[in-house]
C-alpha cells in the first residue's frame, strides 16, 4: 500500500449457531472480537436447529455489531471494509450476515468482501502466530469439515485430503449423544476421556481407497454403536470413559498420521490445524509431540479462535481485500462453497 493507514475489517460471521462481529487492524490484530452463543437453546434439541438458529441471529446482529465497534473503540467511519462469511454453512444462517453486510456496505459506501468459512479457520493461526506467513500445511477439523489444505500462499489453496462421508466433528457429536453426554459432543468427550483409558477398546483407523490423504469417520462411528448395542444385549456395563478415550484416540491417531504424512510428502516444516475440533486437548497433544520429534513448527489457535468467530473471517477478509477482491451486492449465501471457489 502506499500510504501508511490502517486497514480496519469489520468482520460478520452467522454461518451456524454463533452470531459474531468483530474488528481488525493490518490483518493480525483483533481490536474486538463478540460472539452471541445459542449453544443453550440448541442443547435442548440435542443439536443445531437451523430455524432457530437464524431467528437468533436476526435478533442479534445489530447488537453484536455496535458492540464490536463499541470495545475497538471505533466508528463505522473508521471501518475500511466489509468482509462477511458467505458460504459454507446453514443457508438461512448465513444469508442473515451476508444481508447484513451487503446493506451496511451499500449504506456506508464501502468494499465488500465475501470469505470462505474455511479460509477463515485457516486464517485464525495468522492472529497468534504473527510470524507465520505461507506456505504450510493446515488441517481443518470441525463440525462440517475435514480437510487437508496445502496454504500455497494467502487466499491460495489446495485440498489434498478430505473426509468422505462424517467430519471429524460431526463423529464426536453422534458418538457424545450414543454414550449419553449429549450436545456439543466434542467438549464433553474431551472432558470424559481424560477418565479414560485410551488403549481399552480397539476401535477401527479407516484407510480409504487411493488417495492416502482421504478421511472417514462413518466406520469407527458404526464400530461403537456395535459395541455400545454388543454391550448391552450381553448385559455388560460400560465404561463411558474408557469408550470416550478410545474413540477420541481413534480419531486423533487418523488426523495425526494423515497431516504428518502430508507434511514430509510435500516437504514443509510448519503444520497448523483449525476449526472447533483443533480445541480438542488430546489432539493438541498429539500433535505438538509429533511436530516435536519431526522437527517441524506447529501452530494452532487459542480455543476461543478455534470455534466460529468473526476475527478469523476479519483476518481473511483482509488478505482477501489486499488482493483486490470485492463483492457486489449480487453476493449470496452459498450453503456448499468449495474452498478455492468465488
Amino acid at each position: 500500500m502506499t500510504d501508511q493507514k490502517d486497514v480496519l475489517i469489520l468482520g460478520i460471521e452467522s454461518s451456524c449457531d454463533e452470531t459474531a462481529a468483530s474488528v481488525v487492524k493490518n490483518g493480525r490484530e483483533v481490536l474486538s472480537n463478540v460472539i452471541s452463543s445459542q449453544i443453550d437453546l440448541h442443547t435442548l434439541y440435542g443439536g443445531v436447529v437451523p430455524e432457530i438458529a437464524s431467528r437468533k441471529h436476526v435478533e442479534r446482529i445489530n447488537q453484536v455489531i455496535d458492540q464490536a465497534l463499541q470495545e475497538a473503540n471505533v466508528t463505522f467511519d473508521d471501518i475500511t471494509a466489509i468482509a462477511v462469511t458467505y458460504g459454507p454453512g446453514l443457508v438461512g444462517a448465513l444469508l442473515v450476515g451476508v444481508a447484513h453486510a451487503k446493506a451496511l456496505a451499500f449504506a456506508l459506501g464501502k468494499p465488500l468482501v465475501g470469505v470462505h468459512h474455511i479460509e477463515g479457520h485457516i486464517s485464525a493461526n495468522y492472529i497468534e502466530h504473527k510470524e507465520l506467513e505461507p506456505p504450510f500445511a493446515c488441517l481443518v477439523v470441525s463440525g462440517g469439515h475435514t480437510h487437508l489444505v496445502v496454504v500455497k500462499d494467502y487466499g491460495k489453496y489446495e485440498i489434498v485430503g478430505k473426509t468422505c462421508d462424517d467430519a471429524a466433528g460431526e463423529a464426536f457429536d453422534k458418538v457424545a449423544r450414543a454414550i449419553g453426554l449429549g450436545y456439543p459432543g466434542g467438549p464433553k468427550i474431551d472432558r470424559v476421556a481424560k477418565e479414560g483409558n485410551p488403549q481399552a477398546i480397539a476401535f477401527p483407523r479407516a484407510k480409504v481407497g487411493d488417495n492416502v490423504y482421504d478421511f472417514s469417520f462413518s466406520g469407527l462411528k458404526s464400530a461403537v454403536l456395535n459395541y455400545l448395542n454388543s454391550c448391552e444385549m450381553k448385559g455388560e456395563e460400560i465404561n463411558t470413559p474408557d469408550v470416550a478415550a478410545s474413540f477420541q484416540k481413534a480419531v486423533t491417531d487418523v488426523l495425526v498420521d494423515h497431516a504428518m504424512r502430508a507434511v514430509e510428502e510435500y516437504g514443509f516444516t510448519k503444520l497448523a490445524i483449525a476449526g472447533g475440533v483443533a480445541s480438542n486437548s488430546a489432539l493438541r497433544a498429539a500433535f505438538e509431540s509429533a511436530c516435536e520429534e519431526k522437527k517441524i513448527a506447529f501452530y494452532r489457535p487459542s480455543p476461543v479462535y478455534c470455534t466460529d468467530n468473526a476475527a478469523m473471517i476479519a483476518v481473511a477478509g483482509y488478505y482477501e481485500y489486499m488482493a483486490g477482491v470485492r463483492s457486489d451486492y449480487t453476493l449470496n449465501a452459498v450453503p456448499n462453497l468449495k474452498l478455492g471457489e468465488r
